[in-house]
C-alpha cells in the first residue's frame, strides 16, 4: 500500500482518482506489464477478411439503405502535438551555424526526411503562402532568405511563436492541403470527410474531436469558421463536440525506486494517461455508430473516393453483423433453444464474428452453453480496416491467448511483443497487415442500452516509459491503448483495406508525398 499524506489525498479527490487506482498503478510499475502472447498473425482466411469488389459495393449499398435507422458520429483523436513532425528541422537548427560546411551539408541532403529536402521543396507545401506572408510581415522575403543561404531563419519562421508557431500547435491546426482558392487544415479535411459518411437524413454531420485544453480556444475558433463555411457551401449543419482527457485518467509518476515522484514542493506528479484514456471520452458519446480515424490520416478530395467507399462498406458490415447478433441474443435471452439453434449461433459466432469457440464448449450443459454464447455475443463490436504490411511502423492484427487460455483477435503494438522470444518473433515476421486506425464501432447492446465501455478494457496491457521533469528521470505509465487494451474485450472483425486509405503525416515532409499534393 502506498503511503499518502492528507494533501496527497486532497489532490486525488480533486482529480476524481481513487486511492486504489494509485496502488494498482504502482503495482504495475513494480511488476511490469506482461507481454502479449501471440498465437499467429491474422491473415486472409484466418481472422482477416478480404472483400471482393462486388462485396464492397454490396456493403456500401446496405449502409446507404439502413444508415438512417442509426445515429452516427465521426470520432477524431486530435490531442497530439505537432512538435514531433519537425524533429529533423529542430536537429537542423541545433547544428546549422551558417558556415560554408553547414550550408554544403544541408544543400547536399537528398534523404526524404531531411531539412535539405524540406528546403528544396518549400513551394510545394500548402502553408507556403502563409509562411511567405509571415516572412513579409517581419521584413523578410523567402526567396531572398534562400538566396542568402539563411536557411535557419526560414525554419524559425515556420516553427517559432514569433512566426507561424507550427511547433507549438496541434496537428489539427496545421495547413495540410492546397486547393484552387483555398487551403485546408487537417481539421477542415475531417469535416469534409464527415459529411460523406456521417451525415443523417436531416443533413446533420456529427463530429467529435479530442483535444488538449491549451489549444481549445484556437480549435473552437477554427471549427466555428470552418463548420459555417462548409455547412453553407454543402447545405448541411455540423454538430461538433470537443473533449479532453479527464483528470481522473491521469496516472501517477514514480522514481526509479517505484515510489511516487514529487515536485520540489512535495506534491505528487501526475501525467496524462495516453490515448487509451480516450475510451472514457468515447464512453460519454451517445451515438449508435462511431467512426474512428486519426487526425493526420487524411488525403485531398481527389483521392478520397476509396476512403469513403470502404468506410461505408465497413459500416454496412457492422450494421448487418450487429443486427444478426441482436437477433441471436434475443433467442439466447429467451432461454429456450433447440439443438440446431445452438449450432447456428455457434457457427455465426465462429465464422462471422471471429470468436474462437473452444472444443470444451461441447461438454457444457445447455444452460452453460446459453450463458457462454450470450456473454460472447453481448459485447461492443468493431470492424477494423487493415492494410497490407509495407514496412510502416505500428500495431498489427494477431490471434492472441490470454491468461485463461482464451483466443481472440487483437491489435497489438510492437512494445507489447516479446521480440526476444524466437517463436514470438517468427510469428511477427509472418504478419501480413498492420493497423491504420480505421475503425467503425457499434456501442449499444441488443436491448438498446449503451455499453459501459470501461467494462471491456484489459488493464494488463499498459505501457511504461522513461520521461524527465526538472532534470530528473521519472517513470510514466500509459493506460491500455484505445484500439489495443482499451478495446481488448470487444468483438473484433478485421477487414483488408486498400493502402490508399492510409496516408498519415508523421513528419512535415510527408506532406510532400504525391498523395498530399495537388494534381
Amino acid at each position: 500500500m502506498t503511503q499518502l499524506s492528507g494533501n496527497d489525498l486532497l489532490l486525488l479527490q480533486s482529480k476524481g482518482i481513487e486511492k486504489q487506482q494509485i496502488d494498482n498503478q504502482i503495482s504495475y510499475f513494480r511488476k511490469g506489464f506482461p507481454f502479449i502472447r501471440l498465437i499467429s498473425p491474422a491473415t486472409e482466411g484466418h481472422g482477416m477478411i478480404r472483400l471482393q469488389e462486388t462485396e464492397v459495393d454490396g456493403w456500401v449499398e446496405y449502409f446507404e439503405l439502413n444508415k438512417d435507422n442509426y445515429t452516427m458520429l465521426k470520432f477524431v483523436p486530435a490531442s497530439g502535438a505537432a512538435s514531433r513532425m519537425f524533429k529533423h528541422l529542430f536537429e537542423f537548427l541545433q547544428e546549422f551555424d551558417g558556415s560554408d560546411a553547414s550550408i554544403s551539408k544541408v544543400e547536399g541532403e537528398t534523404g526524404f526526411n531531411t531539412a535539405g529536402y524540406f528546403l528544396k521543396n518549400l513551394e510545394k507545401f500548402a502553408f507556403f503562402n502563409d509562411l511567405s506572408e509571415c516572412a513579409q510581415n517581419q521584413g523578410y522575403d523567402l526567396n531572398e532568405l534562400r538566396n542568402k543561404k539563411q536557411y535557419h531563419t526560414i525554419i524559425q519562421l515556420l516553427l517559432n511563436e514569433t512566426g507561424l508557431g507550427y511547433a507549438s500547435l496541434p496537428k489539427a491546426l496545421l495547413v495540410f492541403h492546397q486547393y484552387p482558392g483555398e487551403t485546408r487544415l487537417a481539421l477542415d479535411e475531417h469535416l469534409i470527410e464527415a459529411m460523406h459518411y456521417a451525415l443523417d437524413e436531416d443533413r446533420i454531420a456529427r463530429v467529435h474531436f479530442t483535444i488538449s485544453p491549451e489549444h481549445k480556444s484556437k480549435i473552437e475558433l477554427s471549427l466555428k469558421d470552418a463548420s459555417l463555411r462548409y455547412g453553407k457551401l454543402h447545405n448541411l449543419t455540423y454538430h461538433i463536440s470537443l473533449s479532453d482527457q479527464k483528470p481522473s485518467t491521469d496516472t501517477i509518476a514514480v522514481d526509479h525506486s517505484n515510489e511516487p515522484f514529487r515536485n520540489p514542493d512535495g506534491s505528487l506528479v501526475f501525467r496524462p494517461g495516453g490515448h487509451g484514456a480516450l475510451i472514457e471520452n468515447m464512453n460519454d458519446l451517445e451515438e449508435d455508430i462511431i467512426f474512428i480515424k486519426n487526425i493526420d490520416n487524411i488525403v485531398p478530395d481527389r483521392l478520397r473516393g476509396e476512403t469513403y467507399r470502404y468506410k461505408k462498406a465497413f459500416a454496412g458490415m457492422l450494421l448487418d453483423l450487429q443486427e444478426k447478433t441482436f437477433d441471436f441474443l434475443d433467442v439466447l435471452d429467451s432461454g429456450n433453444l433447440e439443438h440446431d439453434e445452438f449450432e447456428e449461433i455457434r457457427a455465426f459466432a465462429s465464422q462471422k464474428l471471429m470468436i474462437d469457440i473452444p472444443a470444451s464448449f461441447d461438454a457444457l450443459s445447455e444452460i452453460e452453453k446459453i450463458d457462454y454464447l450470450f456473454n460472447k455475443l453481448n459485447r461492443p463490436i468493431r470492424v477494423c480496416g487493415m492494410v497490407k504490411n509495407e514496412g510502416e511502423p505500428g500495431g498489427g492484427p494477431f490471434w492472441v491467448e490470454n491468461a485463461d487460455g482464451e483466443l481472440s483477435l487483437q491489435i497489438v503494438e510492437s512494445s507489447q511483443m516479446n521480440l526476444t522470444d524466437p517463436k514470438q518473433k517468427e510469428i511477427v515476421s509472418k504478419s501480413t497487415h498492420f493497423n491504420p486506425v480505421d475503425l467503425v464501432c457499434g456501442v449499444y447492446d441488443f436491448r438498446g442500452d449503451k455499453f459501459n465501455l470501461k467494462e471491456f478494457i484489459d488493464p494488463e496491457t499498459g505501457f511504461i516509459s522513461i520521461k524527465s521533469k526538472d532534470g530528473r528521470d521519472l517513470k510514466a505509465l500509459e493506460l491500455p491503448g484505445l484500439w489495443n487494451g482499451a478495446m481488448a474485450d470487444w468483438i473484433t472483425i478485421f477487414v483488408e483495406a486498400p493502402i490508399i486509405t492510409f496516408n498519415p503525416v508523421k513528419t512535415v515532409n510527408d506532406l510532400l508525398r504525391p498523395q498530399h499534393q495537388p494534381k
